[in-house]
């Protein structure tokens, strides 16, 4: 069986280790009929590449919820491997909307494996304030990245308008804190992804983000996203599901049902993974895996009310255009509402 996750840490460590574990014949967590021998693709595939595509070559994928609407003909729905009931305590046992981010037009297309959203991160001593009007203030005192790489420049907007990303004065007044924001911080390393912005400040190079998608494992403070005056914290749902392929699941299908569960479990989810470097998706591990780390018990509350993105056929490429153009305009110093209205009309009127 070939799998395929993302070649960071977190989307491959805990998967290597269950299979060393099951080639090594002591496998605590359960056996299996078949090891999976997992491939890695950089995070730009994990967030673009067709899954359809994919499912030509693996069985299961580590998979992002955007790009759902394309793929569920080469998908199989979790209600043909599962029954209702199981599926059901999956639902109710994972962590925010994470699970329902993979049901579209009726099915389940994927299980939540891994959870994450956009919060703040800061070197330790470095206290993010927790709403946006104090943040343009707080830039000029500090060393400050965004995180605008990829899709990342149109997911910090998404967050600012809290989703709604249509209303247009909640998006004027995203791009006119994200333009002054930029302004007051380094610009290399704001046009970097997630991984390279805590790199950067885990290496000393910068003091904080105030947006991007957190990782547990940085020796970092994370906190939850900032939020506007008497609203929630804003935030795009992230994280990872495990979705099946239609290729061959015939002959196969054992064996999936078995890696899905195992993966899935509460040992897995709440020991394994935080012990390798992973990032649950499970409630519970969110409760429990915060014992010695912070990063859970600070951010869960963002998790909770993280945003889920649309999952249409053709998302995947608006928000690629749509990030290249907030982030050549905001470097070109466009007027907010001059880019506004060159989304609008350029970008959205047929998604």
């Amino acid at each position: 069986m070939r799998g395929l996750t993302w070649d960071h840490p977190r989307g491959y460590a805990p998967l290597d280790e269950l299979t060393r574990l099951d080639l090594a014949g002591s496998n605590p967590y359960g056996g299996v009929p078949e090891p999976i021998v997992w491939d890695r693709q950089p995070l730009e595939g994990f967030e673009s590449e067709p899954i359809a595509r994919l499912c030509e070559t693996y069985d299961v994928l580590v998979i992002d919820h955007p790009g759902l609407g394309a793929a569920v003909d080469a998908l199989v729905p979790m209600e043909e491997l599962f029954e209702p009931d199981e599926l059901a305590g999956l639902r109710a046992g994972s962590a925010g909307r994470c699970f329902d981010s993979y049901h579209l037009d009726g099915r389940q297309w994927a299980l939540p494996l891994d959870a994450a959203t956009q919060v703040a991160a800061a070197r330790p001593g470095v206290k993010v304030p927790t709403e946006w009007t104090e943040m343009a203030e707080f830039a000029r005192g500090t060393r400050m990245a965004l995180c605008l790489g990829g899709p990342h420049a149109f997911l910090m907007f998404c967050a600012l308008c809290s989703g709604d990303f249509l209303d247009e004065e909640a998006g004027v007044r995203a791009l006119e804190l994200m333009a002054e924001l930029l302004a007051a911080a380094d610009p290399g390393l704001s046009l970097r992804n997630p991984i390279g912005v805590l790199d950067a400040m885990a290496a000393g190079e910068t003091d904080c983000c105030p947006l991007l998608y957190g990782y547990a494992a940085y020796p970092l403070s994370f906190s939850d996203a900032p939020a506007w005056p008497d609203r929630p914290p804003g935030s795009v749902l992230g994280g990872t599901g495990l979705a099946v392929s239609r290729r061959r699941v015939g002959t196969i299908r054992e064996a999936v049902r078995a890696h899905l569960r195992r993966l899935l479990s509460e040992p897995v989810q709440a020991g394994l993974f935080p012990a390798t470097g992973g990032q649950p998706a499970a409630r519970a591990a969110w409760e429990t895996a915060g014992e010695g780390n912070d990063f859970y018990r600070d951010t869960r509350a963002t998790l909770e009310a993280a945003w889920i993105r649309p999952r249409f056929p053709g998302y995947i490429a608006l928000q690629e255009r749509s990030s290249a153009l907030i982030r050549d305009g905001l470097l070109a110093r466009v007027p907010a509402r001059d880019l506004l209205k060159e989304l609008h009309h350029n970008e959205w009127r047929n998604p």
